[in-house]
Parts: structure tokens; sequence; C-alpha cells
């Protein structure tokens, strides 16, 4: 059945969208602006909108390789949600307590900032506010999903419901689910289109998109491409997975590859058997863990890993997936959800996200050369790049405020290592934390030694 599946085409997102058959004009030659942003996705969006929001008349330029909201901005799961990217714990021991507070309570305002610009902006994007759930399905996850809760519970903001068995049947039928986590702070949405209506709300603003204009090399005051240069006193590299393609930056981040697939939609009686009244985004607590969603129109989109990395940071063109990744995905759909088996598959398609080698997402600006960058959310990128670029606003124009004071503002993390060995070390840990699930699925009731190893050497 998955051999008929649209493949690629950059994603079912888009396609429900319509993928853009006018491009925005590339850059005409060299020009100048007070700020230019490289990168059309979220983070170069949002940056350009509070930038223009907060001073007009700013020349604010914004490079784009192919179209804006080609990446992981309109491809993504449509998890709007507050996770602080590589936990809290990681600011405690640098920043102090009340600086990891703030870094939550600031994620927690950005879910709803980003509803109610939406709202504001008329950007029909699908939003539920339906919050996030979590669940187990081994012994050994729901011993993590207890650890996870009462570790969550200890900190202000975060608003977790720890959920029984007959809890969670209440709010979604998953098969062998024993156990499970809700937290309020999360919306579905469809990310394509939060992505096509952001890059028009910056457009009315006055900010200037150039689409097919890959930027080759970013230096202070200057951004190249083939078709000119932007001389600029402010350059930001909102790059996300696709900042390997730039010249000096094949291993500040890791391109790691997510895959989705969504089904056709789900008729009445379905929805009947497996609940999700309340729309909730869901994931699960295995190592190579899944993410879903039930879309706007009553599919449900499915994701998770599928072939990790590829060789030397490379990254793909259309998100054109693997079939046995696909095969995969279609399985797992349907042991969460055996009462869909029979509803097929529509698309599957493939994104990267950028990963740190901390795993700790950052935003930043060097005054002395001008030169600013954010990302590396590793998969929480809807909700962080929205306090991304409102802090990167605040930064290029020199405001000191809560955001700019945020710890994660100015973090740097050593680079990846050469290849081959950060080829050989991503297989590995793959594969180890692939054969920790199956170890748990056969009944191990603790999480694998593998999985421990694993999260220890990657620095997870």
């Amino acid at each position: 059945m998955s051999a008929s599946v649209r493949n690629g085409e950059v994603s079912f997102w888009w396609q429900q969208v319509g993928l853009p058959t006018t491009r925005r004009p590339a850059l005409p030659g060299d020009t100048e602006a007070d700020v230019c942003v490289v990168g059309a996705g979220y983070t170069g969006l949002w940056t350009a909108y509070h930038l223009k929001e907060r001073q007009p008349e700013l020349r604010v330029v914004v490079l784009e390789s192919r179209f804006a909201g080609f990446g992981a901005s309109g491809r993504n799961g449509g998890w709007l949600t507050n996770s602080v990217t590589g936990g809290r714990e990681q600011y405690v021991a640098r920043h102090g307590r009340d600086a990891a507070i703030a870094q939550q309570r600031a994620m927690n305002e950005a879910v709803r900032a980003v509803v109610d610009v939406a709202a504001r902006e008329g950007i029909d994007a699908g939003i539920h506010l339906g919050g996030e759930l979590t669940v187990a399905r081994t012994p050994a996850q729901l011993a993590r999903l207890g650890a996870a809760a009462a570790a969550e519970q200890e900190w202000p903001h975060t608003d977790v419901e720890l959920l029984d068995a007959t809890a969670l049947r209440e709010r979604i039928r998953v098969a062998d689910a024993v156990g499970g986590m809700w937290h309020p702070h999360c919306a579905r949405l469809q990310p394509a289109r939060l992505a096509h209506g952001l890059a028009l709300a910056a457009e009315r603003r006055g900010v200037v998109i150039h689409e097919d204009s890959h930027v080759e090399e970013i230096r202070p005051g200057s951004a190249r491409t083939r078709h000119g240069v932007v001389r600029a006193p402010y350059v930001i590299r909102a790059t996300e997975g696709f900042t390997p393609t730039l010249r000096g930056e094949r291993r500040t981040w890791l391109p790691m590859n997510s895959s989705l697939i969504v089904t056709e939609p789900l008729p009445a009686a379905t929805w009947q058997e497996l609940g999700w009244e309340g729309r909730e985004t869901l994931g699960d607590l295995a190592h190579v863990y899944m993410y879903a969603q039930r879309t706007a129109d009553d599919r449900i989109a499915f994701g998770g890993r599928g072939v990790p990395y590829r060789y030397g940071s490379r990254v793909d063109t259309d998100g054109t997936t693997q079939q046995r990744t696909i095969d995969g995905l279609t399985a797992l759909l349907r042991q969460f959800f055996p009462a869909a088996a029979d509803v097929p598959v529509a698309h599957a398609w493939s994104g990267v996200l950028g990963v740190p080698r901390d795993w700790s997402a950052t935003v930043g600006l060097d005054r002395t050369t001008g030169l600013g960058w954010a990302g590396g959310y590793v998969g929480t990128g809807v909700t962080a790049t929205y306090l991304a670029g409102r802090t990167l606003a605040d930064l290029v124009l020199a405001h000191d405020t809560e955001l700019t004071r945020l710890p994660w503002v100015g973090h740097r993390t050593r680079r990846w290592e050469v290849e081959p060995l950060r080829w050989i070390a991503v297989q590995a840990l793959y594969g180890a934390y692939r054969a920790a699930d199956r170890a748990e699925a056969r009944g191990r009731a603790t999480t694998s030694p593998l999985a421990r190893i694993a999260d220890r050497i990657s620095g997870r």
C-alpha cells in the first residue's frame, strides 16, 4: 500500500497550501540594508517581522535559497510547544535556577504569543491549543514517564499532569498505553500555513524578501550570493539545518533528518474509537521517539527518525523519503492506532533540523562584527523561533530587555567532529537507541544501559 504514497514534493503541508508557482524576485544585484537576514524560515521571518514592528524605518532584507518556508518551517510536525531545548538543568550550573525558570516562562509566553499574532495577522494555520500528551507503552517507558513528571513538577510554569492508563484512555486510545503525561502549553498547527502567512505579514511591514537567492558566504557586513552582495551593518544567520551549506559552517550544527507520513482523512466512526477529541499533540518516551497530531482536516500526521544523518552533513532538496522509512512509520502508526490500520497513507516527506554538539539552542549577536545567529532547536523550533526572532530584534536595536538576558543568549558550543567520525558516531548512537527500544519492547522494566551510554556520548 505504501508504494503508492506521494513522496517528497517538499511536504504535505505545502501541497495543501499550494507550492509557489511564482517566486519572489531574486536579489537583482548588489544592494545595501540596515539588517540582512539569511534564511526565510520561521527564525528569519520572525526576526524581520519584529525588527520592522519596533523600528519601521529600518531597511530589512531577507535572502532565501528557495522560497519562504521551504525548510523545516514548512515540513515540521506542527508542535507549538514550550519545551526548552536541551532541558532547563543545563542553565542552572552556569546561570542559576532563576535564569532557567525565566527561560521556561519565556517559552510558555511564546506559545501564546504565536497564537495571538496569527489571529491578529489573519493567518489561518489551523491552530488548536490542546496541550501536549506523552504516552508510555512499555514498563521502562512508564518508569521514565513517572520520573519525568516528578522532575517537571519541581519547576514552576510546567503545569504537568500525570495520567494513569484509565485517565489516558479518556483522552486518547493508544494501543498498549500504560500511562501518560499532559501539559497545557502546546498547540497543534499547520506549519506551512504559518510560514506562508508570516512571510506576507512581514512584507506588509516593508520587509523585502528575495527568493532563489542562495547565500554562499556570510562575512561581517555582507552576505554573498551569485546574484550579488547585500551589505549591512548587521547580518543574521537564520539557516538552522541548512547551516552546513554555508562556507565555513559545515561542522557548526549537524543536520538531523526527521520524516513524517500523513494519512487520508479518517472517518467519524474511527475517530469515535480513537478519541483524541482534545486534539493534543502526541509523543512517546521511546529513545527513537515518535510525534503526531490530529490535523485540522482529521488526518493523522505521524513522524519520527528515518535515516538520521547523511554523510558529510548533506541536506535534501525536496523531502523525498526512503521507502523503508515510510514502511517503518506506517507500521508504527498502525501499532499505535489499530483502528486506523485500513486508512491509507497519503503522503511522506522529510526535512532537516539543526543539532548543536551539546543539543542546546542558542541566539546571539556579536556587536564587534555585526554577525547574529539563532538556531540549534533540535525539533522545538516552532515556538523557539518566535522567541529567537524577538530576542534578535532587541539585540540588533541594542535594547536591554528580559529577553536579551535569558540564559540561551550568547551560548556557544564546540563544533562537531570531522568526517567520518560524526557519521560513524550518529549511526552508532541511533543503532544503540533502536536496540534499547527493542529490548524494552520485549519487557525490560528499566531503561536499557545502551540508551544511557548513548545519551552520555551524544551529550544529550
